[in-house]
This record gives C-alpha cells, sequence and structure tokens, in this order.
C-alpha cells in the first residue's frame, strides 16, 4: 500500500470515536544493548528506574460511538531487528507480526492482511539502545561474552552477536511479536470503563528547526551555565562498527574515542572533516562528515521537523530520531514538567513516537555520547543534541497549551525531483527454454502434515515489473466442499515465503515459494498459486499466473 493510500483510506473513513488509554508492563521483550553507555548516566537517575530499558507499553483503543472497535495504536520500546542482517526477505519483524496477530483476532481469518476494518499499528518508540535479542550477546567463536565495552570478541565486532529468544530468527521474530500482541490484546480486552478515556482539547504543534545552528543553554559541570551551538552532520567510527544486533565491517569497534590514520585517509576520498566539525563532535571521532557533502544532494539533513500532538491529557512526541532509553525518559520528564507549569492537567502524561517525519539517526545523553557507542556514533548533530531536543519540545508544549502561534521555521530543500537510483533497470524476461511464464517446474510434495514446510518453483518474471501493490505474489488456496477453491494465505501472511532469483544472464529468473503449514491447519486439499509480469524485448509488460498441481494436507 502506498503512504497516500493508507492516508486517503483513513480519512475517508473517519468516524466520531471515543479513546482510550492503558498502560501496562512487558517485562521480557527487551534489553539494553549498550548497556555500558547506560551506567555512564549519573547513578541518582539510573536510581529512580528498575530497569535498564523502559518496558511499559502504551496504548490507545478507538471505538466509535455506536461501540464497534475501530483501531488500536500502541508504542513499546524495542527495535526491529528480531529479522537479523543475512534476512533476505522483505519484513515488517516483530511489530509488524504482533500487528497481524491483533487485525487477525479482531478482523477474523476470512480477512486478508491489511483488508479488514480494523486497524492495529505497533510504534516505536525510544528505542535507541533496545534489542529484541534477549539471550543477548556472544562470541560465536568461543560462546563467551562479549567485552562490555567494545562488544568485541578478539578485537573484532563481527564475532560478537546477539541471539534470541527463538531457535533462529524468524523464530525469534515469532516470540518477540507475540510477546507485544499478547500484552496489547490483555490490555484491549478490558472493558472501557476499566480504561482511562481521553478528554480535553486535540491539539498540534509543529516546527522545522536549522539544527546545526541550534544555540541551547547547557549547566556545564566546570562553567556552569553556558551557551553551546550544535554541530554539522558527522557519522563516528562506532557507527561503522555497528551494533551487536548487527555489526558493521572491517576493524571498526564501539567505544571507539580516536581516530585511526588509515581510515581517516580512506574517508578523505569523501570529504576531510574540516577542524571545526572534528572540534564540535568530539569525543567522536568523525569518519564521515556527512554535513559537508552535498552531491548530488545534501547527505543528511539540516533542517529536522519537531512535532508535537495532544489529545486530552496524552501528549505524542513525534521525534525524528531513536532516542535512547535514558534521553526518552528526560524527554517525558521535561515535557510533563512544563505541560503542567503551562497550565496543563495535572495527569498529563507523554508518550514518545519515534522515528517520525526526516529521519535524523539516534539520540542519546551527554554522558552516553561519552562512551561513543554505536548509538553515539549515529548521532548526527553533536554531543549536546538532546539539549537542543528537549529545548525545542518543551518550546512546543508551551505553544499548545499557551494557545501561541509558531513561526513554520525554515523550509527544508525539496529532493524528489533530485532523486537517483543505483539500481538497474529490468532489461527484459524471458522464460527457460519449454516453458511459459508461470509454469511450475518444482511441485509440491503430494502430502504434507501441519508444521511442515511445502515448496514450489515457477518459471518467473521480474518481480520490479509489478510491484504488485494492493495485490499478491502468491496465494495458498484451500479445496472447498463445493469443489470451489478459498484463499487462506497471501504472501502478507508470516509463514509464506516469496524469494525470486535470476537464473541466467539472459532474462530467465524464477520464484520460490514457501508456505510453513500450521499446526491447526484442517486436513484437506490445497494447492499454491504465484502471480506475477514479464517484461518484452519491447519493453511491453504482460501478466502471469500459475498454479501448482494440488497437495494434501493430513493429520498431526
Amino acid at each position: 500500500m502506498h503512504w497516500w493510500t493508507s492516508i486517503d483510506l483513513a480519512h475517508n473513513d473517519a468516524k466520531q470515536a471515543n479513546i482510550f488509554y492503558a498502560k501496562d508492563t512487558l517485562i521480557d521483550a527487551n534489553i539494553n544493548r549498550s548497556p555500558s553507555s547506560y551506567l555512564n548516566n549519573p547513578a541518582p537517575e539510573r536510581a529512580k528506574y528498575t530497569y535498564n530499558t523502559d518496558k511499559d507499553m502504551v496504548q490507545l483503543k478507538f471505538v466509535s460511538i455506536d461501540g464497534q472497535p475501530i483501531g488500536v495504536i500502541n508504542w513499546y520500546a524495542v527495535h526491529l531487528t528480531s529479522m537479523n542482517k543475512t534476512n533476505q526477505y522483505i519484513s515488517s519483524d516483530n511489530k509488524g507480526y504482533a500487528g497481524l496477530l491483533f487485525e487477525g483476532a479482531v478482523n477474523g481469518a476470512e480477512n486478508m492482511p491489511g483488508k479488514g476494518p480494523f486497524v492495529a499499528a505497533f510504534a516505536s518508540s525510544n528505542l535507541g539502545d533496545v534489542s529484541p535479542n534477549t539471550m543477548g550477546a556472544r562470541c560465536i567463536d568461543t560462546g563467551l561474552p562479549c567485552d562490555f565495552v567494545s562488544s568485541t570478541c578478539n578485537n573484532r565486532s563481527q564475532l560478537c552477536i546477539a541471539f534470541g529468544p527463538g531457535k533462529d530468527m524468524v523464530d525469534s521474530t515469532r516470540i518477540i511479536g507475540e510477546k507485544q500482541f499478547q500484552k496489547a490484546w490483555s490490555m484491549y480486552e478490558k472493558d472501557n470503563s476499566e480504561l482511562e478515556p481521553l478528554e480535553g482539547p486535540v491539539q498540534f504543534a509543529h516546527q522545522y528547526v536549522d539544527m546545526p545552528n541550534y544555540s541551547v543553554q547547557i549547566q556545564d559541570a566546570v562553567n556552569g551555565p553556558t551557551t553551546v551551538k550544535l554541530c554539522t552532520p558527522a557519522l563516528g567510527y562506532a557507527f561503522a562498527a555497528g551494533c551487536v544486533d548487527g555489526a558493521g565491517g572491517f576493524d571498526f569497534t564501539q567505544g571507539t574515542t580516536s581516530g585511526n590514520d588509515f581510515w581517516d585517509l580512506v574517508a578523505t576520498a569523501l570529504v576531510e572533516p574540516s577542524e571545526e566539525v572534528q572540534k564540535c563532535h568530539a569525543p567522536k571521532p568523525v569518519l564521515i562528515s556527512t554535513g559537508e557533502l552535498s552531491w548530488p544532494y545534501a547527505w543528511h539533513p539540516n533542517i529536522a521537523e519537531t512535532q508535537l500532538l495532544r489529545i486530552g491529557q496524552l501528549m505524542i512526541a513525534a521525534v525524528p530520531g531513536e532516542f535512547t532509553t535514558m534521553a526518552g525518559r528526560r524527554l517525558r520528564e521535561a515535557l510533563n514538567s512544563e505541560a503542567i507549569n503551562n497550565g496543563g492537567p495535572s495527569n498529563i502524561k507523554t508518550v514518545i513516537a519515534g522515528l517520525s517525519n526526516v529521519y535524523t539517526h539516534y539520540v542519546t545523553t551527554f554522558e552516553e555520547y561519552q562512551m561513543q557507542r554505536y548509538e553515539a556514533g549515529s548521532v548526527l548533530y553533536g554531543p549536546h543534541t538532546l539539549s537542543a531536543h528537549l529545548d525545542q519540545y518543551k518550546k512546543l508544549t508551551r505553544s499548545i497549551f499557551k494557545d501561541e502561534d509558531l513561526e513554520s521555521g525554515p523550509a527544508p530543500p525539496f529532493l524528489l525531483d533530485s532523486q537517483i537510483s543505483l539500481v538497474p533497470g529490468v532489461v527484459f524476461d524471458r522464460p527457460a527454454f519449454g516453458h511459459e511464464f508461470g509454469d511450475c517446474i518444482v511441485q509440491p510434495y503430494p502430502f504434507v502434515r501441519p508444521n511442515e514446510t511445502v515448496t514450489a518453483t515457477f518459471v518467473a518474471g521480474h518481480p520490479r515489473n509489478n510491484l504488485m501493490t494492493e495485490k499478491t505474489f502468491m496465494e495458498v488456496e484451500a479445496k472447498q466442499e463445493d469443489e470451489s477453491w478459498k484463499v487462506i494465505r497471501t504472501d502478507a501472511h508470516f509463514d509464506t515465503f516469496f524469494f525470486w532469483e535470476r537464473t541466467s544472464g539472459v532474462g530467465q529468473s524464477e520464484a520460490h515459494l514457501r508456505w510453513i503449514v500450521p499446526g491447526d491447519t484442517p486436513e484437506g486439499e490445497y494447492r499454491i498459486s504465484h502471480f506475477g509480469h514479464y517484461k518484452n524485448i519491447d519493453g511491453s509488460i504482460d501478466p502471469y499466473s500459475g498454479t501448482t498441481q494440488s497437495f494434501m494436507v493430513g493429520a498431526v
């Protein structure tokens, strides 16, 4: 679905509704992937919290005036990195799976994913340093814990990988997704009388901000109140090191606060960081001074979007980056206090909607920044980035509760007309000799049981010929008593897999389809179909389809 299609559908289906707020705790679905950075925060501040990640799930339940459920949106801090970087499939990861489960439970199996009237959104919050790989990081060569500060094994980031909780990445995605769904469902099932209705005005504030030129007053440990300015965007060595959810390349490591002559020389092939940039970002050693790169357009945004929404006693801070746990806590606390000090209700509360609008990488606390792990190495605007966000979002809060207008701020550049693509286009497709597009050349086994995998291979065209938006590349059908076939699965289901590959340099391709038969699948006759498009030598594009022989699913 195109983003504008989803907005259009929502707009045309708008109706009056009540919104109910709920909050509960989900303990075992996340861990902190940079605990050494977290420990660098002040001890009194850390003592206010039981855990080094946020365990609260916040959920809004939307119910129409006539009592019909419309949807839910919830926020829980965990990265969508259950599927690791070896994954070659399009995946919405653990939160996407949680949404599929929730919508399936309300809309019923008769509605395919994304086609029912009820919408469940599992949104991101302050997940910057939060991993779903709850077994933690281990050295894959020895099984021992990784180095606590650098997350290396024998000085190599690539050997330190976070795992779990499942037997593989798909199973881990399922487990973490199910945990989020189950907690969300338990809150949803409560009677509305047990939930907190949101009551009061609906307001919002939005402002563009020139981040490198943003000045903010901080409390310096030596000099007291001091005004500082943010930096032009740059990425550090720790960014290139990656993290335990996905290591980087070469010999980069987390926790690096000094440069390397070799990599400094290599980086100058792009641009040599100015002395001003290096000084501004310290102690981060600058690897790529992205703010000084402008071809074919700016590599990182100077203009960031800041936005705050209010629904009664709830504020939603739409932040343009990935806030770490403590950075998010400071923001929520600051906005709640600012609201109350400016006439807001005593029961005001704030939820962080992370990765909203333009993406500006990570936001850490000043103390975490000194440790220069992956998250800190990825902070674009220097060590005082969080202070600027606190200042700006308090400004947005005041504008809402004082009912003041804001200047829109400097307009960001319009880059849609300047986009380039490094992906080569499809030249043409042709079927393997003796076959037509859509021919099934590897048939499923004639008999399978639940929890087993059905596979099939088709002669295919390139999937980029038609992205099948609002459609599907595959279907699983079950034979009905009247001999008709009913679609029970599409490529949007978690247990179906569509994999395409070129099999020759002259336009030949195959599509490999898999279906992991769920344990509760009824006995009966099934088949799998594939849909696609092929490109002719003259550039025209035509549809094709193909279907396997039927196969039986038996009892366990």
